[in-house]
């Protein structure tokens, strides 16, 4: 057996192990709606996904006021908390995480989710022990920033240089390149184009959850 690679695996959550980049976009269209705010286009509204929501609906409407920022959280939370029931693990995701903690890997979850988002996402899908860490996107500088790596690398005690995001936006792909870890992008979550994700020329570049498996287990 060759040497592994990579000792921790750091996912993304949104798009890349949760199938919610449709119930995401919605949540941010209707949240604008509801205050009579410009509607961003289903790509607009995708393409910020994996930011903290603040940033996330700054891009998303940059025309609005930044008082009025703490409103249309609100709105956004209000619809995300109607439909977080519809969105399930990607096929394949639960087993990939067994498989990966079976080997003794390393866990980890960086999201542009809030503590309190991440924490009721981990309860629901069963996965609260699956990780040796988390961290989200209130708690520290939100993604392409490189502190979430290297703070989860810290915490863990483990080197960058071992370590593969994995994530299906430019922002974890970014995000990965100034903390000096690879990255993989997932083109099966929808958030990003591949073509935007390959363009960043990450190691790998996984069009479902089967081609990741396949890559990843190769290098663990």
């Amino acid at each position: 057996m060759p040497s592994p690679e990579f000792d921790l695996v750091v996912f993304d959550w949104d798009g890349t192990l949760m199938d919610s980049t449709p119930t995401i976009t919605r949540c941010i269209q209707a949240a604008c709606r509801d205050l009579g705010l410009p509607v961003p286009t289903d790509e607009l509204a995708s393409h910020v996904i994996g930011l903290g929501l603040r940033d996330a609906l700054q891009m998303a409407v940059p025309s609005l006021d930044p008082a009025h920022y703490p409103r249309l959280s609100e709105r956004y939370r209000f619809h995300y908390l109607v439909g977080d029931k519809e969105t399930v693990l990607f096929a394949g995701i639960r087993e990939l995480l067994e498989e990966l903690r079976s080997r003794g890997r390393f866990l980890a979850v960086a999201t542009g989710k809030s503590r309190v988002g991440l924490n009721r996402a981990l309860e629901s899908a069963g996965l609260m022990r699956m990780f040796d860490a988390t961290r989200c996107a209130d708690e520290t500088f939100s993604k392409p920033h490189p502190a979430m790596l290297q703070e989860l690398t810290r915490e863990l005690g483990q080197d960058l240089r071992r370590t593969v995001m994995i994530g299906d936006t430019t922002h974890d792909l970014q995000m990965a390149q100034s903390a000096g870890a690879a990255g993989v992008g997932v083109a099966y979550g929808g958030a990003h184009p591949r073509e935007q994700l390959v363009a960043l020329a990450p190691a790998y570049c996984a069009g479902s959850v089967a081609e990741l498996r396949d890559w990843l287990l190769e290098r663990v």
